[in-house]
């Protein structure tokens, strides 16, 4: 369907890629892999046109409908979220006001016979063309695609400049989505997405007919959906058959095998290089050395790729706390503005222990970073009673977090003013567990992405002798290996966790109990994350 043939591209002096092939065939469900800036949305951008090569080729029909989902939207105004929605798919409007039109003119019955026939050719092409684009349903799936991402009925006809900037990127992949196009190219679907979109989303591409090519920073939605991995890293493009866990083991082995063909290689080439240094001055000799000159050069030597050292985060000794770590009694919480009022949640009953490990559940809006905010600090509950247990040090993470952060400063200036007493060799360590190592640590916060900003962020807290963690989506923006850096640390800390995020795999990895925040309630579930999914999975059924 799409051919990439020994594609060469340069950015500047960079080559991002030489001599790297791969296909997206028919229904093929492909994951797109590999270091922030090794090129990633750079080969979206060349399989849509948008970016040429500077070698090889690119084969796809013309006629092939691609569907291209990026994390830069357009700007949206003037239309409903429903309306935008069915922008994507051609001229629908048109068409559909157009047939009206051939309707209204074929019901008059002084119409001339050869007008009418000629109504009737145009009229059956327009009704061809329409239903081929599913015009008959389009409504329907616009609206079945919105709320599945988590935009109801009540919204539908909210014009879209009113969304925020989260809920317009859920308007333009619903746009993506019912252009139900032949080849769907898909630039981290699940930013700003919470787990039951994500669930929705994963359902729904799993029944996609079309070929997918996606990037994803949740690597269980990559488990779930394909079945082929495309690794872009070392300025190489490498196919893997498989999902991305099969790709992690793969990927290893081969690294394994290509260390052990190098070591094989440079004792042949020890040998030789000493056979020619030892008869070079031999006339005797002569003509073995000249052929082992001439093999020497002719060899493709084996390259190692460079690769990140794993440096271990070691946790500063908190205080110990006492066993009760947070207790709340009849907590309720009501947002005010504009003399209105917004019942978040109410009668919240809770007691939280020392080393629990507590996923924070819920839709979007439920209030579970409200929640958080109350335990952390930053908002005062309406009614109701909470406490901290003796000796209990908080370290909280939240999106307005990163705000915090002086854009003036170096990202290694930021953190050792947050741990002024630790050593500079201390806070290289902490940062380089944190992937800034050598010339990054020195980059400037206002040159930083948000995955580095909210790894400076949670650096610092991380480093602090706190034994409360309350963490508000600390994986967003953050990349897989990032991701697995901040999972080890956790596992690794010694005290109590509270954590709201849509990485179900890192919540699966973690947790010890469930809360969750549901109709303006809080229940809970004495048990880890996968026992809450069970559980609902039967409230569901029953």
């Amino acid at each position: 369907m799409i051919h990439l043939s020994n594609i060469t591209k340069q950015q500047g002096n960079k080559i991002l890629y030489r001599n790297g092939s791969f296909q997206i065939n028919t229904g093929e469900k492909i994951g797109l892999v590999g270091p922030n800036g090794a090129g990633k949305t750079t080969i979206f951008r060349i399989i849509t046109g948008e970016e040429g090569i500077d070698g090889g080729t690119v084969s796809k029909s013309d006629r092939t409908v691609i569907g291209y989902f990026s994390q830069n939207i357009e700007e949206m105004k003037g239309r409903s979220a429903l309306e935008e929605v069915k922008s994507a798919v051609g001229n629908i409007g048109d068409m559909a006001a157009r047939m009206q039109e051939y309707e209204a003119k074929l019901c008059d019955p002084d119409l001339d016979p050869d007008e009418m026939t000629k109504i009737l050719e145009v009229y059956g092409e327009l009704q061809a063309d329409f239903e081929r684009l599913g015009g008959y349903d389009l409504e329907s799936r616009a609206a079945e695609i919105l709320t599945g991402l988590g935009i109801g009925p009540e919204d539908y006809h909210r014009p879209t400049e009113s969304f925020s900037g989260g809920w317009k990127m859920r308007i333009a992949l619903s746009k993506i989505l019912v252009l139900n196009p032949e080849v769907l190219l898909m630039d981290e679907p699940t930013n700003h997405l919470d787990v039951e979109s994500i669930i929705w989303l994963e359902e729904w591409l799993s029944n996609f007919k079309g070929a997918i090519l996606m990037t994803s920073h949740d690597r269980e939605f990559m488990n779930r959906i394909v079945s082929k991995i495309v690794e872009i890293a070392n300025k190489t493009i490498t196919v893997y058959g498989g999902n991305y866990d099969f790709y992690e083991k793969e990927r290893d082995i081969r690294k394994e095998q290509l260390i052990a063909a190098a070591k094989r290689q440079d004792d042949m080439l020890a040998k030789e290089e000493e056979f020619i240094a030892r008869f070079a001055a031999r006339a005797s000799h002569a003509a073995q050395v000249q052929s082992r000159v001439k093999k020497l050069e002719k060899i493709d030597r084996i390259e190692i790729p460079d690769e990140e050292a794993d440096i271990k985060f070691v946790w500063p000794v908190p205080p110990r706390g006492g066993e009760e770590v947070v207790r709340f009694e009849g907590l309720s919480k009501v947002w005010k503005s504009d003399d209105k009022e917004k019942l978040v949640f109410r009668g919240a009953n809770a007691l939280v222990k020392r080393l629990d490990r507590i996923a924070v559940v819920g839709v979007n809006g439920a209030g579970k970073s409200t929640l958080l905010k109350i335990i952390a600090g930053d908002a005062e509950a309406t009614e109701g009673k909470i406490a901290l247990g003796a000796s209990i040090n908080v370290g909280y993470f939240s999106q307005n977090s990163l705000d915090v952060l002086d854009p003036k400063m170096t990202i290694i200036d930021e953190v050792h003013s947050r741990m002024p007493t630790a050593g500079l060799g201390t806070v290289r360590s902490l940062l380089g567990a944190f992937k800034f190592s050598g010339d990054d640590a020195d980059k400037k916060i206002s040159i930083l992405s948000g995955g580095e900003k909210s790894r400076v962020v949670l650096a610092t807290i991380l480093a602090q002798p706190v034994n409360l963690l309350i963490l508000d989506e600390p994986t967003n923006h953050l990349d897989i290996k990032s991701r697995e850096v901040l999972l080890d640390a956790i596992k690794e800390f010694p005290g109590t966790v509270m954590i709201v995020s849509h990485d179900r795999h890192f919540l699966r990895a973690v947790t010890t109990r469930v809360f969750e925040v549901d109709k303006n309630q809080l229940r809970i579930y004495e048990g880890d994350y996968d026992y809450y999914t069970h559980k609902k999975h039967q409230e569901a059924n029953s």
